[in-house]
């Protein structure tokens, strides 16, 4: 049984030392007559057996002869043979047999293994990172009603719980004076910088379960895409619906897990600085929490794929989580970099959008521009109102591109590990894809 179905191994020559030669002749059938002179007879046939010499060079070695006296006498071409790709036009040419890349070697003469199928914004094989890109800009391009829809119901929801947030709360709470101000003490420093850590965090968070919640979305979209089939808004949220509340389960539970590894590598340094030791205590907060953001990362990475697992797979939290972890382990770095990269790409995207909306903002609001880029601007309604329109239509773009590259990896893990790519054919109607071959 061949390892690899879809390959067979190109057919070999007889190999039973004789040569066919025409009937009542010494001659091979495929060596051409020798022309004779018009006025000498022909040799005539003797029955003294051959007068071939019995140490001849190796049938690869011949060269084709320039001309044959009778085109009527040359012999047909051979039959294909078993494997894969174009037949070699003769046995000593370049790919032929017992030329360069022939008998024995793909190439040549020979093709190569035939192309994955690709019903639709993928092939069906392990993908490179600039597939996973492509599979998802084109999933984009190809579903843009659907897939902008979603982005767009799930950006604006978000954007308005993080411009009311600002408004009504983190505005009057959030207090980063101290950081601007040369004079101020290390409790005041530390104070501020964690107001500001507090609001980072917070807008982040809020963030996060909107992506989340768009890749959830978006699952569907992606997945009928790569078979090359299309999906509404209302398929999308029907298949996503029953799901929605495990996913924020998953979600409670990952941030859940976060927070406690970060808490558990602060505490100490909170400890000492309330001890009475403050600059010990910020020191070892400072490094706790610089060993607790690794752990935090290596975990955010290994259960990175554990919401597309619960939407196609319909599983519980805890088995999305452990499915998620099977498939990423021994491939963490490659998916951390895919994951980076792609959330560089976003970024760069929502920055090259936000940031003029920015200073729009900044010169509709009292302080004007130089309020925005010296940091004392007033955050107040038309600022948070202007700056989170910039923030809708760079979600709109940056959404698809998140939740499709999370989406398509997973689909690459599973294709590596599980051989997905059989069922996935099968589901999009290829016919024969992963069949073997003839004598394979």
């Amino acid at each position: 049984m061949n390892d690899t179905p879809g390959w067979a191994s190109p057919g070999s020559a007889p190999s039973d030392g004789q040569e066919r030669r025409e009937p009542g002749t010494d001659r091979p059938a495929d060596r051409p007559a020798p022309e004779q002179p018009a006025d000498q007879p022909g040799p005539q046939p003797q029955d003294s057996g051959p007068k071939w010499s019995k140490e001849q060079p190796p049938p690869a070695q011949w060269s084709a002869p320039t001309g044959p006296a009778n085109p009527a006498q040359t012999p047909p071409p051979p039959p294909p043979g078993p494997g894969w790709g174009a037949q070699p036009p003769t046995a000593g040419g370049p790919g032929g047999y017992g030329g360069p890349g022939g008998h024995g070697a793909w190439g040549g003469g020979w093709g190569g293994p035939p192309p994955a199928a690709k019903p639709g914004v993928i092939p069906l094989r392990p993908l490179g990172v600039g597939e996973l890109l492509d599979g998802a800009v084109s999933t984009m391009r190809a579903h843009w009603r659907t897939v902008l829809g979603i982005s767009l119901t799930v950006a604006v929801l978000t954007e308005i719980v993080v411009v009311l947030l600002q408004g009504f709360v983190l505005n009057d709470r959030v207090d980063t004076s101290a950081l601007d101000d040369p004079s101020a003490t290390l409790g005041e420093l530390t104070r501020a910088m964690g107001d500001a850590l507090l609001s980072y965090g917070v807008i982040s968070l809020i963030s996060l379960i909107g992506t989340i919640v768009a890749t959830a979305l978006l699952t569907t979209v992606t997945s009928r895409a790569v078979l090359g089939k299309s999906v509404t808004t209302g398929e999308a949220w029907s298949d996503a619906r029953p799901q929605l509340a495990r996913l924020f389960g998953l979600i409670f539970l990952l941030l859940l897990i976060t927070f406690g590894v970060v808490a558990v590598g602060v505490l100490p340094g909170v400890l000492v600085a309330a001890s009475g030791a403050a600059e010990a205590g910020a020191a070892l907060t400072v490094l706790g929490s610089l060993c607790t953001i690794v752990v935090a990362l290596w975990l955010m990475m290994r259960f990175s794929l554990a919401s597309p697992a619960l939407m196609l797979e319909k599983q519980g939290i805890v088995k999305s989580m452990s499915r998620s972890a099977k498939l990423v382990r021994g491939s963490w770095w490659r998916i951390f970099g895919i994951q980076l990269l792609a959330m560089i790409i976003a970024s760069i995207l929502a920055s090259i959008i936000a940031i003029p909306f920015a200073f729009l903002a900044g010169a509709l609001s009292s302080d004007g521009v130089s309020g925005l880029l010296e940091g004392t601007g007033d955050l107040g309604w038309t600022f948070l109102i202007v700056s989170g329109i910039g923030s809708v239509i760079g979600s709109m773009i940056t959404f698809p591109i998140s939740a499709g590259v999370t989406v398509l990896l997973y689909i690459d893990q599973r294709i590596r590990r599980e051989a997905l790519d059989l069922e996935l054919a099968r589901a999009a109607g290829v016919q024969g894809y992963g069949s073997e071959t003839p004598g394979s």
